[in-house]
């Protein structure tokens, strides 16, 4: 495409529909005032994208014969306002009769509008790459854009990156989580198999919080006393209880910065990594077995169940066994705490999630091109899944509560009865 084509896109509204517009214009206020033409455009131009929008959701357009018997239709509008440069502006949505039709230009739940560049952004944090974004854009909406104006748009996210990533943190977080995902990234002509790997942590009010990303190809204990180093250095003093997926090297690293802390390792996680030895017939019989280890009431129990469990599977699935016993101290620190806390212990359901929403968005990625393209995408996920983090985890109150008791002073006073 030459660089005539490229620049025609500025200039796609005739001088004819100019003149038509600015027909009766008397002053700067006709253009830039509350009822000016701009806001007007706006106005129109957002609910005829909407309408766009809503025919390629549909597959056919207004009064199409297509749409009879196709079991869905247009089913009128829904008024709101939306907060743009220009002010407020009520607009019609056209809602769908199954109810399912969601606007990109103005989300549902949005009340904002500021351009092409927040559409960009929501579409690139859905998971689509910047190439099919360009021919989404173009798609519906017959606007040009190119692939590096669509990163160029991504890349204005990286300053508030780095403020996220260097932000300080609180001083005490009760739990913190620590896993991993892997992505593909490519680095002088080779691909790489990346662990990103994803901090957690559950602070005094009870809320889940992102405290950071870090990329590795091996992880060790020097890696981790990089990253918990600057995680001191950003402000946490100390951490209570670390849940962790047989993280190698991180029991002797967090040791080595934090003293105190009590390592976890995640119960779910070595279930998984137990069944992945057991063929399909035999999961659920195995599977409850291990359920009476980790489930049992005391420490004592435990230890009474995981003797019977090698004595009925040891020699059939010996590494099980191994698996469990090599790793029963730190497997077994929750025995010590209440039903209340050992949930937030055991079950891993936030990191969990926020992991699911990471492999949502990065499966149809065969590989990133930096590791800031990958960066831009987990942290613009991270927002999005952050939003509905609005409630502290379950029976928050009796955990905080068992834990100032436990932690004493380690637990600031102040927080302990929130």
């Amino acid at each position: 495409m030459s660089k005539k084509q490229k620049s025609a896109p500025l200039n796609i509204v005739p001088d004819e529909i100019l003149d038509q517009l600015l027909d009766g214009y008397k002053n700067p206020e006709d253009i830039t005032g509350p009822n000016g033409i701009i806001k007007q455009l706006t106005k129109r131009l957002i609910e005829k994208v909407m309408q766009q929008e809503l025919t390629h959701h549909l597959g056919y357009s207004k009064n199409s014969k297509v749409g009879d018997n196709s079991g869905n239709s247009r089913n009128g509008y829904s008024e709101k306002t939306i907060k743009t440069d220009r002010g407020e502006i009520s607009i019609e949505t056209p809602r769908d009769r199954k109810g399912d039709f969601e606007p990109t230009i103005i989300p549902k739940g949005s009340r904002q509008f500021k351009g092409f560049d927040d559409l960009i952004l929501s579409l690139y944090t859905n998971g689509m790459t910047t190439r099919d974004i360009q021919e989404h854009i173009q798609m519906l909406y017959n606007v040009e854009v190119s692939p590096d104006f669509v990163s160029n748009v991504t890349d204005g996210i990286l300053s508030d990156i780095k403020e996220w990533q260097t932000r300080a943190l609180d001083k005490v977080y009760p739990f913190v989580y620590l896993d991993a995902i892997r992505i593909k990234t490519r680095e002088e002509g080779h691909i790489l198999n990346k662990a990103v790997y994803v901090v957690l942590g559950v602070n005094m009010e009870g809320h889940k919080e992102v405290l950071g990303l870090w990329f590795q190809e091996t992880e060790g204990a020097k890696f981790w006393m990089r990253v918990l180093t600057e995680l001191k250095n950003r402000g946490v003093e100390d951490i209570l209880i670390a849940v962790v997926d047989g993280l190698k090297g991180f029991p002797e690293a967090i040791k080595s910065i934090y003293p105190n802390t009590e390592v976890q390792i995640c119960v779910v996680h070595m279930i998984r990594g137990s069944l992945k030895y057991v063929p399909y017939k035999e999961r659920k019989t195995v599977a409850s077995d291990l359920k009476l280890i980790y489930g049992a009431a005391t420490l004592e129990k435990a230890e009474y169940e995981l003797e019977n469990f090698g004595k009925k599977w040891h020699s059939k699935y010996p590494t099980i066994h191994k698996m469990w016993s090599d790793n029963w101290e730190s497997i077994s620190t929750y025995f010590a705490y209440s039903p209340a806390i050992r949930k937030v212990i055991y079950t891993t359901n936030a990191i969990e999630s926020l992991n699911y929403s990471f492999r949502k968005i990065t499966k149809t990625r065969g590989s990133f091109p930096t590791d800031e393209a990958a960066t831009k995408l987990l942290y613009l996920a991270i927002k999005k899944v952050s939003k509905k983090w609005t409630m502290p985890i379950r029976e928050w109150g009796i955990a905080i509560n068992q834990l100032a008791i436990i932690f004493g002073d380690r637990v600031p006073i102040y927080e302990a009865g929130k």
